[in-house]
């Protein structure tokens, strides 16, 4: 009843066109605002120019905003779903459409994801149906330690998902980067840390160096964007380096804190290792990735201030390097003071992530095992990743001037069967038809006498 009210009420309302941003205000809602708080009943927001204009009860709706009628419905701030490989792939066991690896490239710390992603993709719609607005996209490594440059992208029915390119670097220790290095973690550290120091004197080196503010990106005739700082016309380096010219160039952000590190380490002792790195390499803005023994380091993890995407209710130990995997680790770090948001790419589908979140609020109600409030679970799918990847508080709140990002939902959204109804990426209204809508259309009437049109002879 409360999709069927909201829809008819949105019919009501005319806008100049689909592509432009929508002012609107939905009133009379429960309003999550993403920012770890408790959910807010009676509430009002307005959307004024793609942007949050405000939020909360006792808002007054400027005259003349459209308004929907949001008694019964929830309404939040979008999902911001990382590490994803969103927009990468069709089919995954079909390699012409899967560009998640690049096990063959020459190259591995230079690749940049942003020209590969599909905006299309029925994966970029079923989760934008689930309420996932915007995503960290990375290709994960295969050849080498690196899986290169990732990107976050909008999921907006529009050609241009970028919100920001070569956003952050991957890199895979632990026993991933072990299998990659030579098969010891000993070969994986020092392939890493002369990977470093490479870019560090490549950077030295360059023949534009010393410039306060980073100028702006120039093209060098191979079509990939560079730091002008980075360009020069040698085509070899010295013969006791390892990385390529294009390799050692992109890792200079790295070394210099300009790009996030994402690191993917489980164990306690790899996850003291990798924050060691510093003692080297003071400026590099680390972010862990799995860590499934963080809760046994989380004091160091939360003195080194360091941010942590982790997988959301692993128990078991899948490998060596997850023996002290439990259901509790991200309620112990988050206790510590850990700042950590839910790993997306840890489970099938991004859309997910509200049912993992909610499992965290539940974790609260067993004896001896720490979960997350309801406003820590969410915040930790919303607001805590956007601000991981270097969003701020501009996506994944409903915080003033925040990028108009909204979900109107038919129930609690931490609780499995509730869905989407409505969702606005930067005001726009979105479409939530896909593959699977139109699926569970084509055979929502079993009379097997009516078969589709593909059967008819």
């Amino acid at each position: 009843m409360i999709r069927n009210t909201l829809m008819a009420a949105a019919a009501t309302i005319a806008f100049a066109t689909p592509a432009a941003a929508q002012d609107f205000a939905i009133t009379n809602a429960t309003l999550a605002t993403g920012d770890g708080s408790n959910p807010i009943e009676g509430a009002t927001i307005v959307v004024r120019n793609g942007r949050v204009d405000a939020a909360g009860v006792g808002v007054t709706v400027p005259a003349g905003v459209p308004t929907l009628d949001g008694t019964g419905s929830w309404v939040t701030p979008g999902l911001f779903a990382t590490v994803t490989d969103l927009g990468l792939w069709d089919v995954g066991a079909v390699s012409e459409s899967n560009d998640t690896r690049a096990g063959d490239s020459p190259f591995s710390a230079a690749l940049d994801v942003a020209p590969a992603i599909n905006p299309q993709s029925q994966h970029v719609k079923v989760s934008r149906a689930g309420g996932i607005t915007r995503a960290a996209v990375a290709t994960m490594p295969s050849s080498s330690i690196f899986g290169g440059q990732g990107a976050i992208i909008d999921t907006g029915d529009d050609p241009d998902p970028i919100v920001r390119a070569r956003a952050f670097q991957v890199v895979a220790l632990g026993e991933g980067g072990a299998r990659r290095a030579g098969g010891s973690r000993v070969s994986a550290h020092a392939l890493f840390r002369n990977a470093l120091r490479e870019a560090r004197q490549y950077g030295a080196d360059s023949r534009i160096s010393g410039t306060a503010s980073r100028p702006p990106e120039q093209r060098t005739g191979d079509d990939m964007p560079l730091d002008p700082r980075l360009v020069d016309n040698r085509t070899e380096r010295g013969d006791d380096v390892l990385l390529s010219r294009f390799d050692a160039a992109a890792l200079v952000p790295v070394v210099t804190g300009a790009q996030k590190l994402y690191v993917m380490v489980e164990r306690a002792a790899d996850i003291r290792a990798v924050l060691a790195l510093r003692d080297e390499f003071p400026n590099l803005d680390l972010v862990l990735v799995g860590a499934s023994e963080g809760w046994l380091v989380a004091d160091a993890i939360a003195a080194a201030n360091v941010p942590v995407i982790a997988d959301a209710l692993d128990d078991l130990p899948e490998s060596f390097e997850q023996l002290g995997a439990t259901q509790s680790n991200i309620g112990r770090m988050v206790r510590a003071g850990v700042k950590v948001a839910l790993n997306a790419s840890a489970m099938e589908q991004p859309r997910y992530l509200p049912q993992f979140a909610g499992n965290l609020v539940a974790l609260t109600e067993l004896p001896g095992a720490d979960g997350l409030s309801w406003g820590q679970a969410f915040a930790a799918i919303s607001s805590v990743p956007a601000q991981i990847s270097g969003m701020g508080t501009g996506a994944g709140t409903l915080s003033p001037g925040a990028m108009g990002d909204i979900v109107v939902w038919d129930g609690d959204p931490l609780e499995v069967s509730s869905t989407p109804v409505k969702v606005y990426i930067d005001g726009i209204e979105q479409p939530l038809e896909n593959h699977q809508t139109r699926l569970a259309e084509r055979y929502r009437d079993l009379d097997e006498s009516d078969l589709p049109k593909a059967y008819d002879w």
